[in-house]
């Protein structure tokens, strides 16, 4: 060392000393050394007391000159002082002075002439090894980068500096290091062979300070073999820490460089076995949470693949073994297998380890085996790092068939694996496998499952958002890679309507994906032509296009597909070579249908091609060619269009879209309308107002004849207000002639059925001609009354004032109400004599009212009234589509028919239970309607309905929309929920909801009690932990006790069944609570984040607590209510005792050890519980045993000359179980056995039954018979 670095250590270490022999020179000196030595000796040898401490300069020129302090002991032996007089002192010195105390006496102990055996002594090396970690604790805490730099951490840092000398952070990061070096240089030299406790403090402490070099010297000298087993277990924390620190590399890298070489085939025995089980002792030590878990994952890895081939078979056939076991290391050994396949698997192709009996295909069935785990956390774990491992294989060249090979369990594939964890209970489970299935398409095949397809696609509405983007993910790359049929129909059944979902970044992916897979392959066809050898239209486009076509005009997937087209062109997306594109698509058909001679009028444009035209239009208006319009105009606008449509229908049977061309090329043409000349415009115009006019169209036609002649009419005007005038007037044009039309019509019938009484009999012939040309009087009046409808929406200024009364006469005629007889059109039914105009009148009216509120005021309670009492389901869909619109504009004056409106939810017509339920949700989402009064109850049997789409939309709307939009709603109304389903009306405090003017009260009740169960389940699961609790601790308050003191009463069938149905809540599964239920509820957190780790931490805390609450709530309210319950039941004899019973035993289940303290009120009942459970688990042991029987030890089923020992395994779980029945038996009767029936003093009682004659009657059975309801459905017990 040289004077400089001398000097700043003398100043360092000494500026705040204070000692009684400190000389007054501030350096030392070997004779100033030597002096004092010899003073504190003979000091010592004069005197029993504490030997002082060395002086700072003496510590100081010890600690500081080598040369010096290897001449110091030739001089003390020859000035009679003993080396062992240095001891004392220098223990002293290391309170004191502590790390120039141990640098000192580091120097001793390495000098040349050193004493080694008589310095060294245990308890002074701790005080050295105590020194060094203060030190390095100083050093790091003065260190700023090693704290947090918050203002309380200086202010705590300048209350230290206040007590503590100012040298000491200076003296640490100048002497810790030279220590450091010192400690190396003496571990391998120090006797720690007899001394274990300072051999394990040496390791210890440099595990702490990251000193490896001090390890490497500890496994150098002569005691590694002692010392290998305390070096592992030092560094193992640092190792599996859960941070990517600088020490936790070092160790890493110590252990596959330093350590892990010592297991060589010359070591000694014990140290290749510590070797060898280094890598399992850091499994087991491995912790739990995710991060953590990863970094220990990649250390022990890091330490495989430095350990030689048979360490490394050993250690798979150990983690083989692992994943059998406990779930913390099934969990472990999943990731283990993963990590180590690049290590089992080493060579590429065809070469890789993948052979029968090798390592790396027993851990990789290891991975697929625990993708079927019991534990969702390990199954979701193990699906994701298959995929994963799946990615590693394919790198590596692994061959399909091999592939699907290593992913089969048994007798099930790829495919029936991926289709039941996708439709798991666990969210994380449903996530890891739809990532899977991106990961494996390629091995899936085709052709592709249905099931699998189909567990997708309802994977596609999850009520979990990263579950949806997976699925929508998952199935798209089942689109790309294998374009069917199948597939192109589940796709298009399940993507397209997220472009709806709540959630943007999903309505952007959907609009994309449709925009990659259906419309980019569309535009494939844009610079197509016809070959000269081509016949088949499949052949000239690419594969699947048409299919494509055919398939997006669903009806169904039609408003989906709308909506997503809307958004693209507002985007800005939509490229005119679609356009382009669809346009040569139809003359590619219709050039191929004229090339076969067949006749131009049978021909019709592929199916959707029109109609995706007429939706990119808007978007892409210059792209389209008008004189293409105007030819395929003129092709499907001929004069003889109604002859050309019935030889149309029976020539070709796809020739039933010509009328949807037809509505598909108007609305083309409107969207284009402001780019089309305007004579060709004006001909055009003039060309469909006679259209119109003539009321002949088919009426899906007409809409689209109204919207395009409004678009051209302000095309041709100059102006806009020119544009409205000029609609105006031929919309009064075309209302006057539907005036004339309908009221000739009503006339004529009138005429027709007043004076049929007194006309001649017609002929056969004349009788026909007259019903063709009644049929075409009424088809022009319907026609007529939809047109003024359409007029109506499109010109809300014209005038129907003389248009609405005969509407009216309509829609009253046949009312039993008494009318003028001169009334035309009062005496008779248009109901019955033409049912389609009287829907399309009621249709009418309905669009006047919206554009007229003073009507609509006067007409809204006739159309409430007639949707009550209709019996035509058309007539009652069409009515609640109108009120629907009504809520919209009037909803003040249509909220008071709310409970009215939902009855159509039971309505016996499927589609009209569908059209409501959408209805009505969707104005629920908007607002429009709340979730208060009957509503919410109503919409409950929804979840049970007998249609399955129903039950889907109705398990969306509780599951997505109503968690989000009212989370406690579900709570707020259980218990209502619960009368309501069941028809009671006992309980005065849930009978508002049933005191209503609906004359049928039942309407909404549930017979069968497991469909009642279903919707119970729904809603729980949709309950918070908290809400769960206070929902039981209210069935007990409200229903229970209401048995108990007589509000409601268990007579009658209405009381029994909420009784029953609230005993069996609360047994049922989704009822319970558990510690880990917050934990499941927020298992989809992204794993390893600190946020995520610190809300399951609080999440975890607050099932606990709720835990503890349900259990004092259980003890101080249920279980009193309970009893009383029983007493009351018994009294009664009553069957639902049982049901108590059940109740009881599913409820105390979890606390077996306490039931003595929880039952302390009733004895008896305690007992018959124990007996009970006891029972129940002594009966679900002996058919597990069957089961395991049957099933044999390698999991495959015995065949029938095998299983004669079967009851042998019976009678043994008999005897078990009449055993365990005995025991609690005797508890029962205090000990005393029961004895045999033949013993027991039985008295004789007459029996009715030889009394009675055949013919009288046992009162008190037919009177039990009698009480007997039939409310209750077969599946009550």
């Amino acid at each position: 060392m040289d004077a400089d670095e001398m000097d700043i250590d003398l100043d360092g270490a000494g500026a705040d000393i204070d000692s009684p022999l400190s000389a007054p020179s501030a350096s030392g000196s070997l004779p100033a050394v030597l002096s004092e030595l010899a003073a504190l000796h003979r000091r010592a040898s004069s005197s029993s007391a504490t030997s002082p401490s060395l002086s700072l300069p003496s510590i100081t020129y010890l600690s500081s000159a080598p040369a010096a302090v290897a001449s110091l002991f030739p001089r003390l032996a020859a000035a009679g002082v003993p080396a062992s007089s240095l001891l004392p002192p220098l223990e002293a010195a290391l309170s004191a002075h502590p790390l120039p105390a141990a640098v000192a006496y580091l120097r001793l102990l390495l000098a040349p002439a050193s004493p080694l055996l008589t310095l060294f002594s245990p308890l002074p090396f701790l005080s050295l090894l105590l020194a060094i970690r203060k030190a390095a604790a100083a050093a790091a805490y003065a260190n700023p980068s090693s704290g947090s730099g918050g203002g309380r951490g200086n202010k705590r840092k300048r209350n230290n500096q206040r007590h503590q000398p100012a040298a000491a952070p200076q003296a640490a990061p100048s002497l810790l290091p030279r220590a450091l070096s010192l400690l190396a240089d003496a571990a391998g030299r120090l006797p720690l062979r007899a001394h274990p406790d300072a051999r394990r403090s040496l390791v210890d402490t440099a595990a702490e300070l990251a000193a490896f070099d001090v390890l490497a010297a500890v496994l150098g000298s002569d005691n590694h073999a002692e010392a290998v087993q305390d070096v592992v277990r030092a560094l193992a924390p640092a190792v599996l820490s859960g941070s990517k620190s600088a020490a936790r590399v070092g160790a890493v890298q110590f252990l596959v460089t330093k350590f892990v070489p010592l297991g060589a085939e010359e070591g000694e025995d014990g140290v290749r076995k510590a070797v060898g089980y280094l890598p399992r002792y850091l499994a087991v030590k491995a912790p739990d949470k995710a991060e953590s878990r990863a970094l220990a994952v990649e250390a022990i890895v890091e330490v495989v693949r430095a350990l030689g081939s048979q360490e490394r078979d050993g250690f798979a056939g150990y983690v083989v073994a692992m994943s059998k076991g406990k779930a913390k290391g099934r969990l472990l050994a999943v990731d283990l297998v993963l990590a180590m396949l690049p290590v089992l698997l080493q060579s590429h192709g065809d070469d890789c380890d993948l052979e029968e009996g090798s390592w790396g295909l027993k851990c990789l069935r290891v991975l697929v085996e625990r993708c079927s785990d019991i534990v969702g956390g390990v199954r979701a774990r193990a699906l994701t790092n298959a995929a994963q491992a799946l990615v590693v294989l394919s790198e590596r060249g692994v061959e399909v068939d091999q592939l699907q090979e290593v992913m089969r369990i048994g007798d099930m594939g790829l495919g029936e694996l991926l289709r039941q964890r996708c439709t798991d209970d666990k969210a994380a489970v449903r996530k890891a496998a739809l990532v899977l299935i991106t990961k494996a398409i390629g091995l899936i095949g085709r052709p592709v499952d249905e099931s699998l397809l189909c567990a997708m696609g309802a994977a596609c509405s999850d009520p979990l958002v990263s579950i949806r983007k997976a699925a929508l993910a998952a199935i798209s790359e089942v689109f790309r890679k294998f374009p069917d049929e199948k597939v192109m129909k589940e796709w298009l059944q399940a993507v397209p309507p997220l472009v709806i979902d709540s959630e943007t970044s999903i309505q952007e992916e959907c609009e994309n994906l449709f925009l990659e897979l259906v419309l980019n392959r569309i535009c494939q066809a844009a610079n197509l032509n016809l070959d000269d050898d081509s016949i088949k239209l499949e052949e000239v486009f690419p594969e699947g296009t048409l299919d494509l076509l055919k398939s997006i005009c669903d009806g169904e997937v039609a408003p989906c597909i709308k909506k997503i087209c809307a958004s693209l062109g507002k985007k800005k997306k939509l490229k005119p070579v679609l356009a382009s594109s669809l346009q040569n698509i139809i003359t590619i058909s219709e050039s191929l249908w004229l090339r076969s001679c067949k006749p131009i009028e049978n021909w019709t444009a592929p199916i959707g091609s029109w109609w995706l035209l007429s939706e990119v239009s808007s978007f892409a208006p210059k792209s389209v060619n008008w004189k293409f319009l105007s030819h395929h105009w003129k092709l499907l606008d001929n004069d003889g269009q109604d002859d050309r449509g019935k030889a149309c229908s029976q020539v070709e049977p796809n020739s039933a879209f010509w009328a949807v061309n037809r509505v598909s090329l108007l609305q083309t043409i409107s969207n284009v309308s402001m780019e089309l000349p305007v004579e060709p415009a004006a001909e055009l115009a003039h060309s469909l107002l006679t259209r119109i006019e003539n009321f002949d169209m088919n009426l899906s036609e007409v809409d689209a004849h109204v919207k395009s002649l409004k678009n051209l009419c302000k095309r041709k005007a100059k102006t806009a207000k020119e544009g409205d005038a000029l609609i105006l007037k031929w919309a009064q044009q075309l209302i006057r002639s539907a005036v004339d039309i309908l009221d000739q019509y009503i006339k004529e019938i009138s005429e027709s059925a007043r004076g049929h009484s007194f006309v001649t009999p017609l002929s056969s012939k004349s009788r026909g001609k007259k019903q063709t040309s009644a049929s075409k009087s009424t088809s022009e009046a319907v026609i007529a009354v939809f047109t003024v409808g359409s007029l109506i929406l499109a010109c809300p200024t014209a005038n129907v004032k003389d248009f609405t009364p005969l509407l009216h006469t309509i829609i009253t005629s046949g009312n039993s109400e008494p009318r003028p007889k001169n009334l035309v059109g009062g005496t008779i039914s248009f109901k019955e004599l033409a049912p389609s105009l009287y829907i399309q009148s009621w249709d009418t009216l309905a669009k006047i009212c919206l554009v007229d509120d003073k009507v609509a005021k006067r007409y809204i309670p006739i159309f409430v009234q007639e949707l009550e009492r209709s019996d035509m389901a058309t007539l009652r869909n069409n009515i609640m589509v109108a009120m629907a619109d009504f809520y919209v504009c009037y909803t003040a004056m249509v909220d008071c028919y709310i409970s009215k409106i939902t009855k159509l939810l039971r309505d016996p017509c499927e589609v009209v239970r569908r059209q409501t339920f959408i209805l009505l949700s969707k104005l629920l989402q908007r607002d429009y309607v709340k979730w208060r009064g009957v509503l919410f109850l109503r919409f409950l049997p929804c979840l049970v309905d007998e249609s399955e789409k129903i039950r889907h939309l109705a398990d969306y709307l509780f599951s997505n929309i109503l968690k989000a939009k009212a989370p406690l709603l579900a709570y707020n109304s259980f218990i209502e929920a619960i009368y309501v389903l069941n028809d009671c009306t006992g309980h005065g405090a849930h009978s508002e909801s049933q005191r209503s003017s609906d004359r049928r009260p039942a309407l909404f009740a549930i017979r069968s009690r497991s469909k009642r169960m279903h919707i119970y389940a729904s809603l729980l699961k949709q309950m918070a932990p908290e809400h769960l609790l206070a929902t039981s601790a209210k069935l007990c308050a409200e229903i229970l006790a209401a048995v108990c003191d007589g509000l409601l009463s268990v007579d009658d069938a209405g009381g029994r069944a909420v009784l029953q149905d609230a005993m069996q809540i609360l047994a049922c599964k989704e009822m319970r609570i558990h510690p880990n239920i917050c934990t499941d509820n927020s298992e989809m957190d992204e794993e390893g984040g600190e946020g995520g780790g610190t809300a399951s931490a609080l999440l975890a805390a607050k099932g606990r607590a709720v835990t503890q609450v349900a259990k004092k709530n259980l003890i101080q309210v249920a279980v009193p209510i309970f009893i009383e319950l029983k007493r009351l039941l018994e009294s009664k004899n009553s069957p639902l005792t049982g049901c108590l019973m059940e109740c009881l035993r599913a409820l105390l289940k979890d606390y077996k050890n306490e039931i003595e303290e929880i039952l302390v009120a009733d004895k008896q009942l305690q007992r018959e519980l124990l007996y009970d459970m006891q029972k129940y688990e002594a009966g679900k042991g002996k058919d597990k045993a069957a089961a395991e029987f049957e099933a044999g030890p390698s999991g495959t089923t015995r065949s029938p000359a095998r299983q004669t020992p079967a009851g042998a395994a019976a009678a043994n779980v008999d005897a078990s179980a009449r055993a365990t029945v005995r025991s609690v038996l005797k508890e029962v009767n205090r000990n005393t056995p029961t004895p045999p029936l033949h013993s027991m003093s039985v008295p004789k009682v007459k029996s009715i039954l030889d009394t009675a004659g055949p013919g009288s009657r046992l009162p008190g059975v037919l009177e039990s018979v009698r009480r007997l309801q039939s409310f209750e459905s077969d599946d009550e017990n």
